[in-house]
């Protein structure tokens, strides 16, 4: 049972959520993670475990949109007759569909090859979009009524929170899923091809097909998200299939650390909650999310994921405790270096007027302000600094082999 036991937690905390924060803002936020979650983890599918860089995943999340709304259409005016419980089936499909369609001439190579083909494949559909405005329509969008569908078991889904538990339900069965993809031959041999292509054709293995298997249930769990959103919302656009949302689950992925199943979870949860949150204090807050990629790039390369998996030998060797101090003594200043950073931008931004930030009130056109910020910028930057050699030796210690530990210095 214990290998169960996180599939549980995971079931419990998706279905708990609406209990612990019961607001429409929450609610809000919680649909549209739902729908983060199954996009982020179907890009994983194709770049974190087959290795295949793509720019235009969102044409296989817009298209399972628009089909599902026109479905939902269809349902509206009772040409056909079946439950919106299926709708992020219909989006699936059509995902599919579109990727068997791409990937039959895409997956030949990975790479440049593959990256520069979904970036012009992601362009031509986004062109298409307002070019067939019969279908796309146009700038505009096409939008639906999901309160015409057939109750399920009574639930008619007027409010966003049964919307959310059904979100809530797919979110689960995909993310099962595609973990169990991960475990089958077909998974095993993505990370084999990513690694080296070359050793994999000569065990064997067809490296084009294989990574044509993965590339298409990327696409149909793209689509299932896009049928997710078309649920939630109600409406699509040419901006669900465009360059921005296949950059920005390219984001979520990255953030949230390649290669770890958990990691485009993070991802989009950070994504969403910055997007839903930060955007309601600051103008600014897509620049953050730029400065927050870079800085991940550079000091995390392997993502959030990544550095919670760093701890794993000191977890294991019962020393993870010893790094507690040592990180809130570098951690602390640290925060204050980064939010003077954030202030001074805030500062530059409003441009001599005064605004709240955090809990003081600064006035950009006041010396004394830009004095003191830039006093505890530069002390908590030499405090962060001064500490880091203690912290060195701390995550050194605490992540010594067994066989170290025993002999001892030599």
């Amino acid at each position: 049972m214990g290998k169960f036991a996180p599939w549980v937690g995971y079931l419990i905390a998706l279905l708990g959520l609406p209990q612990l924060f019961d607001s429409v803002l929450a609610i809000t936020i919680f649909n549209q993670m739902a729908i983060a979650i199954v996009f982020a983890l179907s890009y994983n599918m194709l770049l974190g475990q087959g290795g295949m860089l793509s720019f235009g995943h969102a044409v296989y999340f817009g298209l399972g949109g628009f089909m599902a709304v026109h479905a939902l259409i269809l349902i509206e005016f009772e040409t056909v007759y079946f439950s919106i419980t299926l709708i992020p089936l219909v989006g699936g499909l059509i995902g599919l569909i579109a990727a068997i369609f791409v990937g039959s001439f895409s997956t030949h190579k990975a790479g440049t090859v593959f990256a520069m083909i979904s970036l012009g494949i992601g362009e031509l559909v986004a062109a298409s979009s307002l070019i067939f405005v019969s279908f796309f329509g146009g700038e505009a969008g096409v939008s639906a009524d999901r309160t015409f569908g057939p109750p399920f078991f009574g639930i008619e889904f007027f409010q966003d929170v049964e919307i959310y538990y059904l979100s809530a339900g797919w979110v689960f069965a995909s993310t099962v899923f595609m973990y169990l993809f991960t475990q089958t031959p077909a998974g095993s041999m993505a990370n084999a091809v990513r690694d080296n292509p070359e050793r994999a054709e000569f065990i064997g293995y067809s490296a084009r097909r294989v990574r044509f298997i993965s590339f298409c249930s990327s696409g149909f769990f793209a689509g299932v998200a896009g049928g997710l959103f078309a649920l939630n919302y109600e409406f699509i656009t040419e901006e669900n299939l465009n360059a921005v949302t296949s950059g920005r689950v390219l984001l979520m992925a990255y953030i949230g650390g390649l290669g770890y199943f958990i990691g485009p979870i993070i991802g989009a949860v950070v994504l969403t909650l910055m997007n839903s949150l930060l955007s309601n204090y600051t103008e600014l807050w897509m620049l953050y999310l730029g400065i927050m990629f870079v800085l991940t790039v550079l000091f995390l390369p392997r993502g959030f994921a990544g550095f919670i998996m760093m701890h794993q030998t000191a977890w294991l060797s019962g020393r993870l405790s010893s790094l507690v101090l040592p990180y809130l003594i570098t951690g602390i200043p640290a925060i204050m270096f980064g939010g003077s950073i954030l202030a001074a931008i805030e500062m530059l931004h409003h441009g001599g007027e005064s605004f709240g930030f955090l809990f003081v009130t600064l006035d950009s056109g006041n010396a004394l302000h830009w004095f003191a910020l830039t006093s505890v910028g530069a002390a908590s930057h030499f405090a962060c600094r001064l500490s880091l050699g203690q912290l060195t030796s701390a995550w050194e210690e605490a992540n010594q082999s067994e066989d170290t530990t025993e002999r001892g210095p030599s």
